[in-house]
């Protein structure tokens, strides 16, 4: 008898992630000494932390990982490369390295899923110009598969989250949606066609999307991912010291997602999460409909890039504009 892998796992992708809520204010009470090298750390929530070896390089370092979003483990492992090497990019730079993180079921799912969870992985980051160096391996009755990545970047070509400006116009290059049809998926509710798109979406990597952020001269960068577009939205503005403004009409969906969302149905714990923390630093008008406040707060896997730019070149992006950044109470965001 086959075993799917979602049934195996209590979330799906970046929905498992404990919610911002509640491990945000954990790292921000950490008291972590300083280093004048360390030129991105945990203080505005990054997407990775950068260090500096030399005036002219530095490090990228982060780490992704989680329980599967999808059945195939090929699939499986070709999302969660893209995903963990996505903060690579949101931050300016380019992977080099890549660590596998494994926690496997291996007796009962048997070495040939998890080599093809690794197959997907190695496929993906050879995509990327990562070179898989190793990696760890832990037996667990839920499986879970990520990657520890490293990556290198110019001081001054650095892109980081705390840099926004008012005025910026905010760019999503990748449509949302994602996190409503795995789950959907796992309730039995979605098509396969539908699962499809939403693996087509996910296993893009945003390399292309972060040259294009560099060259229409983007002053912050962040990759919606576990916290919806609201939650990485926020983190954004937050560190840049702005307030931003969000067109819930403008945000694109993949296609079939609104029947998914015009109620709870396909809402995961995640986004369920995300949605009572954007409560917290959200005024939403009247007219948004009940489905986008939905997708805006959906838990996404291996999302797309959200650019803060300059009115005249948002149109170099590949995506389409989903609000501005104000001058108001950091982090502070109007749905409109």
């Amino acid at each position: 008898m086959t075993v799917s892998l979602t049934s195996l796992a209590h979330g799906a992708g970046c929905g498992c992630k404990l919610g911002p809520g509640d491990v945000l204010p954990i790292v921000r009470a950490l008291r972590v000494p300083k280093n004048s090298d360390v030129l991105v750390g945990t203080d505005t929530a990054d997407d990775a932390g950068v260090y500096r070896l030399t005036d002219e390089l530095a490090l990228v370092q982060t780490v992704d990982f989680f329980t599967p979003i999808v059945d195939d483990p090929y699939d499986f492992g070709r999302i969660a490369a893209a995903n963990a090497l996505s903060d690579v990019y949101a931050m300016g730079g380019r992977p080099i390295t890549a660590l596998n993180l494994v926690a496997f079921p291996l007796e009962r799912l048997g070495p040939d899923v998890l080599q093809e969870i690794l197959r997907g992985g190695l496929d993906v980051c050879s995509e990327g110009g990562a070179t898989i160096v190793g990696g760890h391996s832990i037996d667990d009755p839920e499986p879970k598969y990520g990657l520890a990545v490293t990556g290198l970047v110019a001081p001054d070509a650095l892109l980081t989250n705390a840099a926004g400006m008012p005025g910026d116009m905010l760019v999503l290059t990748k449509p949302l949606g994602v996190g409503a049809i795995s789950t959907a998926w796992k309730r039995g509710a979605c098509s396969p066609e539908l699962l499809q798109a939403a693996v087509d979406v996910m296993v893009v990597l945003n390399a292309r999307a972060a040259e294009a952020a560099r060259a229409a001269g983007a002053h912050a960068l962040t990759d919606v991912t576990g916290f919806g577009l609201l939650g990485h939205l926020h983190s954004l503005a937050r560190a840049s010291g702005v307030a931003a403004e969000v067109n819930a009409a403008a945000v694109p969906a993949i296609e079939g997602v609104e029947e998914l969302l015009v109620d709870e149905a396909a809402v995961s714990g995640g986004s369920g999460r995300n949605l009572a923390y954007a409560d917290g630093f959200t005024r939403w008008e009247d007219r948004v409909p009940a489905w986008r406040r939905r997708l805006i707060c959906d838990a996404t896997t291996s999302g797309g890039l959200l650019a803060a730019v300059p009115p005249q070149t948002a149109d170099r992006l590949p995506g389409p504009v989903v609000g501005r950044l104000i001058s108001g109470r950091p982090g502070a965001i109007t749905v409109v």
